[in-house]
């Protein structure tokens, strides 16, 4: 059967039907409208059938069982399938917010992708049987989803309209419809009504009113999950210790130790003094780091990890076996320059065809508008960081010395002889080797063999995340790193971004790895500005 426009699902909303009133009503009953009057049965003469007018808005639920949850716009942006998620209760689609998401079906951008993909699940969902756009359909979770038309000249809705004129200036934006039809609706059915949306502000205004308002929790991780926890520590025997520096690997099964997932880090401690960082392999059991030396690339900068953290940052990044790695850590920690050392040091061993950075487009502040260029050249200031960091780690140190030293006035200037000097990561970029990738076209591709950093991954809604992950082919390498508490994205929250999401739901994976950073190492003012400004 082919489906309806996209465009004419609003029109199921609000719809007039003609039928008998002595025949069954679409679903199967037989009623009448509530609140009219019984009819009798000297009302009809032989011969004649009498015909009702009767509407459906949507506002009452199909059954007293279950609240009914009025989801916003930006709920359905956030994550499309949302509707299948609220269990056994009433999902409700107002109006004004099929009216919104028109207005994003046409963007090529992951907001327009969703809008499409909510518009596809409600056609299949209300277009074999229109008639119950309304009325609910069943969900799969035990509850029902229908369409909301709440007119605010409905007597129904007169009271709830006199309360908002006199708070409101105007009743007639889509939050205020939204709020009306959240009220109107607590008031139709016995069942509670609560709004769903990720607009704060919206929510401050449905609490002022006293108009039931929640956020959308469902990807949400626990606050714990979310904070950042030091690494933890184990008091073992010295003789332990000692076996363990020896042979590389502890087992500690006998003992009873605090629950961890494969690939957590650990730091061994006997005594004040004598310690050992290892990584967890299940089942209590732990391995040394496997970490060189330092790391230099060609005859560049030289790195060594300088604390704990950036120990086990390092061992997470060099492992083969572990193809994702998600890290938090604040400003100045390290995170992005172990990656991109990382990153060339194992592509120069082999063991990938290359390097791939990106970053999600997510501004602080003002934008500067429209940029102008090849697509390396639009993405070169938002990934300005990755080549800070690549910049510094090809740099050879004498020509670093040299750019240090304030130049003579007999000097050329450079601009007369050619221009500046050739960055020393444009061979690799001109090579392949590091390659720039827009997330706005991920969808679709397959990325093998490849190490790909995703810096300020915190930006990321957790839909946008999946699908990066889901991108990863055999052989490819993929670390997410970024400060949970510096967030730009409206539409995320420090317990709902794409790096924390997929860190809780895919930890205990043995394929993945995590690791928090919590001491700066960039300089002393980026430290103290970190801690306490």
């Amino acid at each position: 059967m082919s489906q309806p426009p996209i465009a004419d699902l609003s029109a199921l909303a609000g719809q007039t039907e003609l039928f008998d009133s002595h025949a069954p009503r679409p679903g199967g009953t037989r009623s009448r409208e509530a609140g009219s009057p019984a009819r009798s049965r000297n009302d009809s003469s032989p011969g004649k059938t009498r015909v009702k007018k009767q509407s459906f808005d949507g506002l009452k639920a199909p059954s007293a069982v279950g609240k009914n949850f009025i989801l916003d716009t930006n709920v359905l942006l956030h994550d499309p399938e949302c509707i299948q998620r609220f269990a056994d209760n009433h999902v409700c689609i107002p109006i004004e917010v099929l009216c919104e998401l028109d207005r994003f079906k046409n963007e090529q951008s992951e907001r327009g992708a969703n809008a499409r993909t909510v518009h596809r699940q409600l056609a299949e969902l209300f277009s074999s049987h229109p008639e119950q756009a309304t009325l609910g359909i069943p969900t799969s979770g035990g509850g029902t989803v229908r369409l909301v038309n709440c007119n605010p000249d409905d007597r129904r809705a007169q009271r709830s309209v006199e309360h908002f004129r006199e708070i409101l200036t105007s009743i007639d934006t889509p939050d205020h419809r939204l709020l009306l039809c959240t009220r109107v609706i607590g008031d139709v059915n016995p069942a509670p009504a609560v709004l769903v949306t990720k607009d704060l502000n919206l929510q401050l205004k449905a609490h002022a009113l006293g108009v039931p308002c929640d956020d959308y929790l469902n990807d949400k991780v626990e606050t714990d999950s979310a904070a950042s926890r030091r690494t933890p520590v184990l008091e073992i025997e010295a003789s332990e210790l000692q076996r363990f520096a020896s042979s590389g690997d502890l087992d500690l099964s006998a003992r009873h130790l605090p629950h961890l997932s494969p690939n957590d880090y650990v730091l061994l401690r006997a005594g004040e003094k004598r310690t050992m960082p290892a990584r967890a392999l299940g089942d209590n059991a732990f391995t040394r780091l496997r970490i060189p030396d330092c790391l230099r690339v060609q005859k560049g900068a030289t790195i060594r990890p300088l604390n704990l953290g950036q120990q086990c940052f390092l061992d997470a990044l060099l492992n083969p076996d572990i193809s994702l790695v998600t890290c938090y850590g604040q400003a100045g920690t390290g995170k992005t320059l172990l990656a991109v050392a990382s990153a060339l040091h194992a592509t120069m061993a082999g063991e990938y065809a290359g390097v791939t950075v990106s970053r999600p487009v997510v501004p602080l502040g003002d934008t500067l508008g429209f940029l102008p260029g090849s697509l390396d050249e639009k993405l070169h200031p938002w990934l300005k960081p990755i080549f800070d960091a690549l910049e510094f780690l090809l740099t050879p140190p004498e020509r670093a010395d040299r750019a240090r030293k304030p130049r003579k006035a007999a000097n050329v200037n450079p601009l007369a002889v050619g221009g500046p000097p050739q960055k020393p990561y444009q061979p690799f970029l001109d090579s392949g080797l590091i390659e720039v990738e827009a997330l706005c076209y991920i969808r679709g591709r397959s990325i093998p063999n490849r190490f790909f950093i995703l810096d300020e991954a915190q930006q990321l809604t957790p839909l946008e995340a999946k699908t990066i992950v889901t991108r990863m082919a055999r052989g490819s390498k993929l670390v997410m790193v970024g400060d949970p508490e510096q967030i730009d994205n409206p539409y995320v929250d420090r317990r709902s971004n794409g790096l924390v999401f997929t860190r809780e739901r895919l930890r205990g994976q043995p394929c993945s790895a995590h690791v928090t950073l919590e001491r700066g190492e960039r300089s002393p003012l980026a430290e103290a500005g970190a801690q306490l400004m």
